[in-house]
């Protein structure tokens, strides 16, 4: 393989905004569909972060298509739910937005301590992640069950190894969390400012 499993989703980022800077919905979803084999190579750790995040950019997804040039930017179709009073509604896009968004900054901030934190296990990088971004707004039956898939977590350095192919996965990371995570904390601000930034699971 030429490169790293990050390589594609780098080369998506280019395409995120559009000219005059809006974050646009395909290519944002395209890039987070380009996360999934990343996520594919943590095994059974990640099977419930894979599928939850599979299952929210198919509900984006599916809403954009029913009218592209109407959905082009991701917001809008937020806006539109928040006018209608839908958005707080647990199959909503709204909702589909924001736990996508809070899977991201999990993933963002398990690669950067699998950077900056040479000498710790997976499960450390896993827990660590976790506590500073899910676990706030996981209520008791997801944090049991993440804390318990989190110990099923693969060795680190093979890991690195699978993810890396022939490309510098530390420089891929690094680039990945740097470039990804602005698009990230722009879709925060903007579910605040409607918000819904601060909704709950059970």
């Amino acid at each position: 393989m030429e490169g790293t499993v990050f390589a594609p989703a780098l080369d998506g980022m280019k395409h995120v905004k559009s000219a005059d800077g809006v974050i646009l919905t395909k290519p944002f979803l395209d890039v987070c569909k380009l996360i999934l084999p990343v996520i594919d190579k943590f095994g059974a750790a990640m099977a419930l972060v894979k599928s939850d995040i599979g299952g929210n950019i198919t509900r984006l997804e599916n809403k954009y298509l029913t009218n592209p040039t109407k959905y082009e930017h991701l917001y809008s179709m937020v806006q539109e739910e928040v006018d209608a009073k839908t958005a707080k509604g647990s199959s909503s896009c709204t909702n589909g937005l924001l736990w996508l968004t809070r899977a991201m900054d999990f993933l963002v901030e398990l690669f950067r301590n699998l950077i900056h934190h040479q000498d710790w296990a997976m499960s450390q990088a896993c827990t660590d992640s976790y506590n500073k971004t899910l676990k706030q707004w996981h209520g008791w039956l997801a944090s049991s069950s993440f804390t318990v898939a989190m110990k099923l977590a693969p060795d680190r350095t093979k890991f690195l190894e699978v993810v890396g192919g022939k490309g510098d996965v530390n420089s891929d990371i690094e680039k990945f969390c740097a470039t990804f995570a602005p698009f990230l904390e722009e879709n925060h601000k903007f579910l605040a400012s409607v918000g819904m930034d601060g909704l709950k699971s059970s």
